[in-house]
């Protein structure tokens, strides 16, 4: 399984109006403009997050991130439809699963195959396509997926079908109701942005049974989307088919002298987006009038007929698809055979790394707020260690005063001693407590020593466990800057163990997840040499304590929190061992450094200690080499999970 690239996530809004008319109801959305700008070195914690994105296994990637938004069209639509009609009618579904709030899973075994068709309703990445991506599910499944369960896992499906050009997909599926009767049940896929829907109903009478996002009469007077509502589609645009117009009707409809012309596709025909539009346009040229008519009814035989070539342009600026080649688009270019694949493509690890985003927040508040504490906890123990620095001269009063009791006499406030101590014979003044007696003066002063001695020893052992956790905590911080959703999950379970997350899963579920063995990233070396990384501490511990052998060769940045890195065997010559450094350091707080010192030893002579932190070990007999993390080295690598 590739492992997918990383982007540090910057998001900005960009205003782009769309009116959506609902009845007497008129809404106006601002949806976020995202586009994904390339930068050689991320920016800082503070500013930014560290996401994934999918970039096919070609290595780690250290992008800034702005929000894109790439919706699919009708004709997109289209080809989706067609597709899993040709690949899925006929088939079983056999499980159902919702791993998130606005996606659902559905196995289906068609064709003498196994397929995992995503259905998601994502306000931002809203799309249906086939995945091979393996999702975290919840301990318990939500609502709408028992309520998916109960009506159509274990029926067939009879066909896909769309409305249209419009972004709405449905399947319906044959089953069996509760008596044991057969019916048939449609799920409606709704691809509207912000809103998009997940619904199943019945298709004889249109009654709704539930929708992954329902809607009240109080967010729209004119479509609920309830239990025992009556299902209506959502309010048409008023727009014409564009498989219906002939060449009088096109150009009669298009203002030529108002201009935009993209634009203006858009706003008259169903199904076209933003980016075909574009597409049209550049096709025509600045010939006449009939060039636009050509490359239009070009493009639209294609759609009649299903001749699609989707497409994926990596621009400098921006990334885009569509279901036909785009040549008003610079970049590097990617075919696909399957709409399915092009889709699964541009989305997948945007929509993961928005879900890594929502996960990784909450964590890294959550440790910088015990970071900031123990920031204060230390400035309190200085103050504390201050005030034992008087130790010495309680210990010399209490031995002075009881060398010249005699000379106290009953009320005096302080008294003037030398100082035998002293070769210079200095004189010192010692407060007293009139109401005190010599004695009990003498022993005032050696019970405060006292104290003060045990409370350095106490400073000291508390600043060395705080200075520990600091460094912990540092150490988990900057996995997840890197964190992917297998990583997250690790991370958040050692937070719960270590007392800093409330615990949400249950005794089980937890003994469980200990149990289970964690999947590495592994790569390999031009040599030809494998080479494991440690992304968080649980894989750390795991990697360095378990799997590794004693003869292996382990790698780490030195005093700067970073990934546990392991070169598996005895043979291999310095370049692999130039390389697993370049590892170490790009997977590190040095990533954005200049002449990273890496320590690398044997694993026999690294060591945990007794009842410390998680990825804490302590190592000796070690050398350092110094490097600069490159990224276009590591963009090259290819990682995988085992």
């Amino acid at each position: 399984m590739p492992l997918y690239g990383y982007a540090a996530a910057n998001l900005r809004s960009q205003q782009m109006k769309a009116s959506f008319v609902a009845g007497e109801e008129s809404f106006k959305t601002s949806p976020a403009s995202y586009r994904v700008i390339r930068h050689s070195v991320p920016l800082p914690v503070t500013q930014t997050a560290q996401w994934p994105i999918l970039k096919g296994g070609r290595g780690i990637l250290g992008n800034e991130f702005e929000v894109i938004p790439m919706a699919i069209d009708g004709i997109v639509t289209r080809a989706l439809t067609r597709e899993s009609d040709q690949l899925l009618s006929g088939g079983r579904i056999t499980k159902i699963y919702q791993p998130s709030e606005t996606d659902i899973v559905l196995h289906i075994r068609a064709n003498g195959h196994n397929w995992r068709l995503l259905l998601s309703a994502h306000p931002v990445y809203a799309r249906v396509h086939l995945t091979q991506q393996t999702y975290q599910n919840p301990l318990e499944p939500p609502m709408f997926c028992m309520l998916l369960r109960k009506h159509v896992e274990g029926g067939f499906i009879r066909n896909f079908g769309q409305v249209g050009l419009e972004r709405i997909l449905f399947i319906d599926v044959e089953t069996r109701d509760e008596l044991g009767d057969i019916v048939t049940r449609r799920i409606v896929v709704e691809l509207m942005g912000r809103h998009s829907n997940i619904v199943l109903i019945n298709p004889e009478d249109r009654r709704v049974f539930d929708g992954i996002r329902r809607v009240t009469p109080a967010v729209s007077r004119f479509r609920q989307i309830v239990p025992g509502a009556t299902y209506k589609r959502p309010p048409e645009q008023g727009k014409r088919n564009p498989l219906s117009v002939d060449e009088d009707m096109f150009l009669a409809l298009l203002n030529f002298n108002q201009g935009r012309l993209d634009k203006q596709l858009v706003q008259l025909f169903d199904g076209i987006g933003p980016t075909l539009a574009k597409e049209i346009v550049h096709r025509a040229g600045i010939g006449s009038r009939s060039a636009y008519w050509q490359a239009f009814h070009s493009i639209m035989e294609c759609v009649r007929n299903y001749r699609f070539e989707p497409t994926i342009v990596y621009g400098a600026e921006k990334e885009r698809f569509a279901a036909f080649p785009l040549t008003y688009v610079e970049g590097e270019r990617h075919s696909f055979r399957r709409m399915h694949d092009c889709v699964a493509a541009f989305y997948e690890g945007k929509a993961e790394r928005d879900a890594v985003r929502n996960r990784v927040h909450d964590l890294t508040r959550l440790v910088q707020t015990a970071l900031k504490k123990n920031e204060k906890k230390m400035k309190k123990l200085e103050r504390e260690w201050r005030d034992t620095e008087k130790a010495d001269r309680y210990r010399l009063y209490g031995e002075l005063l009881t060398a010249y009791m005699h000379q106290v006499k009953p009320g005096d406030k302080k008294i003037e001693v030398v100082n035998y101590y002293d070769a210079q014979g200095e004189v010192v003044t010692i407060p007293l407590d009139p109401n005190r007696s010599p004695a009990e003066n003498a022993q005032r002063y050696f019970k405060k020593y006292q104290k003060a001695k045990a409370s350095r020893l106490h400073i000291q052992e508390q600043s060395r466990k705080t200075a520990e956790e600091n460094r912990y905590l540092a150490t988990v911080l900057q996995q997840l800057e890197d964190a992917d959703l297998e990583d997250v999950a690790d991370i958040r379970e050692e937070l719960e163990r270590e007392g800093y997350v409330r615990k949400q899963k249950t005794a089980k579920a937890r003994r469980e997840t200990r149990q289970a063995k964690p999947q590495l990233t592994v790569t390999t070396s031009s040599e030809g040499v494998p080479i494991y990384i440690g992304r968080n501490n649980r894989q750390n511990d795991y990697l360095t304590s378990r799997l590794a052998n004693s003869h292996d060769t382990w790698l780490h940045t030195k005093d700067i929190p970073g990934s546990h890195v392991v070169i598996r065997g005895r043979d291999f010559g310095e370049r692999t061992l130039r390389e697993a450094a370049q590892i170490a350091a790009y997977f590190s707080k040095g990533r954005t450094s200049a002449q990273v010192p890496v320590d690398y030893t044997l694993i026999k002579h690294v060591r945990k200690p007794k009842g410390a932190k998680p990825g804490y070990v302590i190592y000796d007999n070690h050398k350092t080499l110094y490097v600069t993390p490159d990224e276009s080295f590591i963009r090259k690598l290819r990682f995988e999970r085992k």
